[in-house]
């Protein structure tokens, strides 16, 4: 079992999709790097445990979607086969030789410019044996894997159902989930993302691993993923009063990210960052007596000193300075690094087709949908087999998924027993609703759009992992880049990605990228165009004072990025500067649309 780590690194891999870390961990934990493994789809979880039982020579043995809590039953197994397998990894690499090529010698290598890398250069420069090799098994003892962290985003948290007949709400899909990993060996962190969910979060405490053990350690930690202070703020009393402690926050950008974006009312990241920065003591200041007390009610200890908080942040970071300026500035325990790492073959299952369309998109390739049947904007790649098969069943006259594993089966409005929007059951269902909207003179073509732009996402984000891996030749994969995508074109080593991240050397495609915080902005007015042009046509359910808050939030965040230039060195001052004088004008000149004459659904 891997005990207590902390990665020696800056930086971590979020979860990507279902299927693009389902395995990262056995790739990069070896070499102390954080990773996210997501556990929505755990037939495709059954799938990669089966290829790497067989891969490592381990027994398998299969649990059947008929068996008894066949869901979290899966998780638990596999992320034990991950837990055994990166062990075995890190035994192997410590007794390694420090010789070039050799996996210790990549761990060591692969670090940042620390105090640990500082001994492993003092160490080649020895010269005398015996010393040499004092110092090499000193070096084998720092060693530390880096975290296998799993994730379950709330909103997928559908009842399970037995026929017709809906089973008890443990066994929905988030409460397995969560089962799944709160009973397996691991020592890591549950990223819960997609905001609040009572029954989820109220589970949490029927499980001891989730509170602090004799020594005052937690072997399984929460981490929130969230899109502002005050979201941290709430989610973080409810578990509180529950007895649970949030180890870690994790701020993510609303729009420039991969996957769904959870678009915010105009916050941007760099106010978000310095609102954490600013209250980080308050938080915990203030959770904690909530805290004590609910552990007092549960006939539980209290850990004998505060558990730590950790901050981190994702979305969009593209090189070394962006990297080093949220870690200095904003005080950050760690930075996340995702869409790049999908053009690392050693890191992400991408299959062939999928990589070189990756490493060829330029701005216009990367567009936000409604693929999403959550009715959440959706980050998709033009021209991926997803797309193309979406596109091919509309031609044939056969719209919608046949929807073989039904994770976003959440829809009531023509079955009781839920289904998803992106099905063929639903689409033909919504095709007669429509059809007899437009016998009565309602215009139908823009609501028929959006309504065959739904994608089977839950099955084809796993096509790369199967696809690649030689486990469904047949898979159609999507593929879910955040705009950042666009400014990479090398299809790159592990080695060649970090030392980007560390400043070693640049991957960018071209020097004209703009920074982090300036993208964001652009994607944020880019959107307030499309909502009030969807408002004006009666397709928006925003009011006019969303556009009003919108607005007033995006002139706040400029004037926030003015005095936050200061920072800058003069030449990206000069041009940031400019950026948001442009994009000032922009907003300014966007008023709330009209009140509209609604559409009918």
């Amino acid at each position: 079992m891997i005990l207590e780590n902390s990665s020696p690194h800056t930086f971590h891999i979020p979860v990507m999709g279902t299927g693009f870390t389902v395995d990262t961990p056995l790739r990069v934990a070896r070499f102390g790097i954080n990773s996210v493994v997501s556990l929505v789809d755990d037939v495709l979880i059954e799938q990669m445990r089966r290829f790497h039982c067989a891969k490592a020579g381990e027994p398998y043995e299969e649990i059947r979607d008929e068996e008894e809590d066949a869901r979290a039953r899966r998780i638990t197994a596999y992320l034990n086969l991950l837990d055994r397998l990166v062990q075995n990894q890190i035994e192997q690499l410590r007794a390694a030789p420090f010789e070039p090529g050799s996996d210790i010698t990549r761990y060591f290598e692969l670090l940042p410019n620390t105090a640990l890398r500082q001994s492993y250069a003092e160490m080649l420069a020895t010269s005398h044996p015996a010393e040499k090799e004092r110092r090499q098994n000193a070096l084998r003892q720092q060693v530390v894997p880096g975290a296998i962290e799993v994730n379950i985003m709330t909103k997928l948290d559908r009842d399970s159902y037995r026929g017709r007949e809906k089973l008890a709400p443990i066994m929905a899909d988030g409460m397995s989930a969560l089962r799944g990993f709160a009973l397996s060996r691991l020592r890591s962190g549950l990223v819960l993302s997609a905001g609040i969910n009572t029954r989820l979060y109220s589970y949490i405490s029927k499980f001891d691993d989730f509170f602090p053990d004799q020594s005052g350690l937690l072997k399984k930690k929460i981490i929130l993923k969230v899109s502002d202070y005050r979201s941290a703020a709430i989610q973080g009393k409810f578990l509180a009063k529950h007895g649970i402690w949030v180890s870690e926050y994790r701020v993510e950008s609303g729009l420039n990210c991969g996957g769904h974006a959870f678009v915010s009312d105009g916050e941007l990241m760099g106010p978000i960052l310095e609102e954490f920065k600013q209250k980080r003591k308050e938080l915990s200041d203030f959770l904690r007596p909530l805290y004590l007390k609910a552990l007092t009610a549960l006939g539980r200890k209290e850990p004998p000193k505060p558990l730590p908080v950790r901050t981190t942040a994702q979305g969009g970071i593209g090189t070394a300075d962006e990297h080093n300026f949220l870690m200095d500035h904003y005080q950050l325990d760690s930075a996340g690094w995702g869409t790049p790492f999908l053009l690392v073959p050693e890191v992400s299952n991408v299959d062939d087709r999928q990589l070189h369309q990756l490493a060829a998109a330029g701005e216009k390739d990367v567009f936000l949908s409604g693929s999403s049947p959550l009715g959440i904007p959706f980050w998709n790649l033009r021209g991926s087999a997803s797309e193309g098969l979406r596109q091919q069943r509309i031609l044939h006259n056969r719209p919608g998924s046949p929807c073989p594993k039904s994770f976003l089966a959440l829809n009531t409005e023509f079955t009781k027993v839920p289904i998803c929007s992106a099905s063929r059951t639903y689409q033909i269902l919504k095709a007669h609703a429509l059809r007899r909207l437009a016998a009565e003179g309602t215009r139908i073509e823009e609501i028929q759009e959006a309504v065959l732009e739904k994608s089977c996402i839950c099955h084809d984000l796993g096509g790369g992992a199967t696809l690649k891996n030689s486990i469904d030749p047949k898979a159609s994969p999507a593929v879910c880049p955040g705009p950042n995508i666009a400014y990479f074109s090398k299809i790159a080593t592990l080695e060649e990605m970090i030392s980007h991240i560390y400043g070693r050397m640049s991957l960018l495609a071209h020097s004209d990228r703009p920074h982090m915080f300036i993208k964001e902005l652009r994607l944020y007015v880019d959107y307030f165009r499309e909502e009030r042009k969807k408002f004006s046509s009666g397709l928006s359910t925003r009011s006019s004072d969303y556009f009003q808050e919108l607005r007033k939030n995006l002139l706040e965040g400029i004037a926030y990025y003015r005095k936050l230039s200061d920072h800058f060195v003069a030449d990206q001052k000069d041009r940031f500067l400019r950026d948001l004088q442009t994009l000032q004008e922009q907003i300014e000149l966007m008023v709330s649309p009209a009140v509209p004459v609604p559409v009918r659904a």
